[in-house]
């Protein structure tokens, strides 16, 4: 899949540039380089496949595991310390504004 692959490009570009991998800025550069490349217009492309969600998710699981003092926690422990929600909550969360948004009629899409 293009847009894991595009993360897994980037993570490996943080990873050879930075020596000391410190939380606050591996997860800054995470969310500022790597997430947007798996969220770009997801609701048009939303994965569906079992196999395709957990490609997407190793990409966080392996930029979870960059920082050097959490590294041997859970994936979860992981996610709880950086105040992180796995990527399926995450599109669904999206999914869900864009419907409340339709209903209510916050944005100009009518049909």
């Amino acid at each position: 899949m293009k847009a894991a692959n595009a993360a897994n490009q980037m993570l490996g570009m943080i990873k050879r540039s930075f020596t000391f991998h410190e939380k606050d800025v591996i997860l800054g550069l995470y969310k500022t380089l790597v997430r947007p490349k798996l969220e770009y217009c997801i609701q048009s492309w939303r994965p569906h496949f079992r196999k395709d969600i957990n490609l997407l998710e190793s990409v966080q699981r392996r930029a979870t595991r960059l920082i050097d003092t959490i590294r041997d926690f859970s994936y979860e422990k992981r996610l709880q310390i950086l105040g992180l929600t796995t990527l399926e909550t995450r599109r669904l969360r999206g999914d869900l504004i864009e419907v409340f948004k339709n209903f209510k009629g916050y944005d100009n899409f009518r049909s």
